[in-house]
């Protein structure tokens, strides 16, 4: 099985723009993260896909691979979607069985979750696959920042939400991360090539909208998501606070 692992950059951002380019201890953030790409064993190959000239000269400065996408994209996995189909274009002999949309503001991410996440593919009823970890803290289970997932008994996702589902009926909310384990998605996704082809031409849909949440757009279009456990978590980079939050991690 060949996969390939895919890095969505930006350079506009509302609430942070060049975020991709700043620096942590004199690294940018965006070759922090494609160096930790670079270490996970599932991966065949790492490129970073952006819409902005900055990024791509800084990528080639520092040896890495990178291709121009389309400005108009509305998320990484449109941007995914159209690196792959480029690939299949330039290069037919060069065939992807599997795609990782990696985040690119985690810096410190950690390999061996891409790993974790590519094994799930060995299952033929996995389409596309994504991590989760158990919410131990309730400021998080109810931030609606920090969106939820439930699943059914084979680990598939049956609903995501910003919301904390499942509602806990007749239990005082403060009691309720001691009375379920409720889930915390964790925003990094594997398609089989053929099945990202499909969803990044799907309209939004009703609860997309809703919730601004594109993954909700594959379920309501019958696409089996698994979730895959992790105790992990990387700290991702959304605003120039962040960052003062990493110094002890360099």
């Amino acid at each position: 099985m060949q996969i390939a692992g895919i890095i969505p950059a930006r350079f506009a951002s509302t609430r942070f723009p060049g975020k991709p380019l700043v620096l942590i201890n004199g690294i940018s953030m965006i070759r922090r993260v494609y160096e930790q790409a670079l270490k996970a064993k599932s991966l065949d190959t790492v490129i970073v896909a952006t819409d902005d000239e900055r990024i791509f000269e800084h990528i080639m400065d520092f040896g890495g691979n990178v291709m121009i996408t389309a400005e108009h994209h509305s998320s990484g996995t449109d941007r995914c979607g159209e690196i792959i189909t480029k690939l299949q274009k330039e290069a037919p002999a060069s065939h992807f069985d599997v795609v990782v949309n990696i985040q690119g503001d985690e810096p410190f991410l950690f390999p061996e979750q891409i790993d974790q996440l590519t094994a799930s593919f060995k299952n033929q009823e996995v389409e596309i696959a994504t991590l989760a970890r158990k919410i131990d803290d309730s400021e998080v289970l109810f931030n609606p920042n920090a969106v939820k997932v439930v699943t059914d008994a084979k680990g598939f996702a049956l609903l995501f939400s910003r919301a904390a589902v499942p509602f806990l009926r007749n239990i005082p909310q403060d009691k309720w991360i001691n009375n379920h384990s409720f889930l915390k998605h964790l925003g990094i996704y594997a398609y089989r090539t053929e099945i990202l082809k499909e969803i990044i031409q799907l309209k939004p849909s009703i609860l997309e909208i809703a919730e601004s949440l594109e993954q909700l757009r594959w379920i309501e279009n019958a696409y089996k998501i698994k979730v895959e456990l992790t105790e992990l978590e990387s700290q991702s980079v959304d605003s120039p606070a962040d960052l003062l939050k990493l110094n002890d991690l360099v």
